[in-house]
């Protein structure tokens, strides 16, 4: 049986980390050579990836194995982030319209004595840590401690996070939200950070291991957001992986919170079965989290073949009067030393069946991903970026 299309709607789908190359202030952030589908393809002696190279992503950046197309099914480009900055929370705000002034505050050396000294008052318990770690080696380094003492682990990365580890036997979930619920409170002014977040984890030394359980609490949107302009005007607006999160749970009247992939595509379909009118985005975390991260070369090649596949059963999903919008919201390259995101160019693709994919150039600012959906539902509010139609 036929399908018959009567909605408009507009899908984005935020592939977190998957940058195309550094951006001109890339030095200020010591990311210079980052490239993350670049130096990915180049490692891996190419990348299979038929559904986004028929939509145009060989277009955007050179990548082993996705070759040009004279015949784009979608309109490509590169964006440049106008924010400071290269963490989540900002890319997001970014690609929903919001240009930060100044960046989010991070600490190399870990947390100001009096920032921790407040937490510890507040909760009831001495912290370990306080310095910027991976989060799977921290817990391996300060795990028996942990358990020993009963005392939360504490750290931070490049990014502007505060991050608070506990194992599940000696802080249940709840107790360990609570902590993060407390330290949201007090981070606000100049420490605040862009996200205080929960990073539970079991297991026995030496095998600890960080279960699915994060949370993370974000500082709400200093100004209403796309989503909100798109939500106040009756469109449904659905939230898609870590998006509640990363918007202060605010600008959408549905969530499905996720950090698997697969999961998350799964909640794309559904949704497109389901939404009559509206907006859904969803980000699509493991790239960051589980691959770029970690340096894992191989599950980032394997990942993006995966959701190379699900976003060809999306465009199945996309009816005449919809459009449906690929991007990312930083860089993570795998194939550099760092383990933290980089300054990079993100792709666009901007697909609307039964139109033939243009160039839209490099847009100076994710916002203009914003401004374009603003324009497609017919609302205003949306001040920042351009239209790419």
């Amino acid at each position: 049986m036929a399908i018959i299309f009567l909605m408009k709607r507009a899908t984005v789908l935020i592939l977190d980390g998957v940058g195309v190359g550094e951006l001109p202030d890339a030095g200020l952030y010591q990311d210079q050579g980052s490239n993350t589908l670049g130096n990915l393809a180049r490692t891996c002696r190419g990348l299979s990836l038929p559904t986004l190279g028929r939509m145009g992503l060989g277009n955007v950046t050179d990548i082993e194995g996705v070759p040009r197309t004279d015949q784009p099914l979608a309109d490509f480009g590169r964006m440049a982030e106008k924010s400071p900055g290269k963490d989540s929370t900002t890319g997001h705000w970014e690609l929903m319209g919001l240009i930060l002034d100044r960046p989010f505050p991070t600490y190399p050396r870990g947390f100001p004595a009096d920032v921790i000294r407040n937490f510890e008052n507040a909760i009831g318990h001495r912290v370990l840590g306080n310095y910027p770690a991976s989060g799977t080696e921290i817990i391996k380094v300060l795990g028996k401690e942990h358990i020993a003492q009963k005392r939360p682990i504490v750290y931070t990365s490049a990014d502007s996070v505060f991050q608070i580890a506990g194992h599940t036997d000696i802080f249940p979930l709840e107790e360990l939200y609570h902590f993060c619920e407390i330290a949201r409170v007090q981070l606000q002014g100049e420490h605040a950070v862009a996200r205080v977040i929960a990073r539970p984890f079991t297991g026995s030394a030496p095998n600890f291991y960080r279960t699915s359980d994060r949370r993370d609490y974000s500082l709400l949107p200093p100004q209403p957001t796309l989503l909100d302009r798109v939500k106040d005007r009756n469109y449904e607006v659905t939230a898609i992986g870590k998006i509640d999160n990363l918007f202060g749970n605010r600008g959408y009247t549905r969530t499905y919170h996720s950090v698997n992939n697969r999961e998350c595509l799964e909640y794309v379909l559904k949704s497109l079965a389901e939404m009559k009118d509206g907006m859904i985005l969803a980000n699509f975390i493991q790239f960051d989290m589980d691959w770029g991260h970690r340096n894992d070369v191989p599950g980032f090649r394997d990942g993006l073949a995966d959701i190379d596949a699900g976003i060809a059963r999306v465009l199945e999903r996309i009816g005449p009067d919809d459009c449906l919008f690929i991007t990312a919201d930083h860089g993570n390259d795998p194939t550099t030393p760092s383990t933290d995101h980089s300054r990079e160019y993100v792709p666009i693709l901007a697909y609307r069946p039964g139109r033939p994919g243009t160039d839209l150039g490099v847009r100076e600012t994710f916002a203009d991903l914003a401004r374009t959906i603003a324009g497609f539902f017919g609302i205003e509010g949306v001040d920042n970026g351009k239209e790419f139609f």
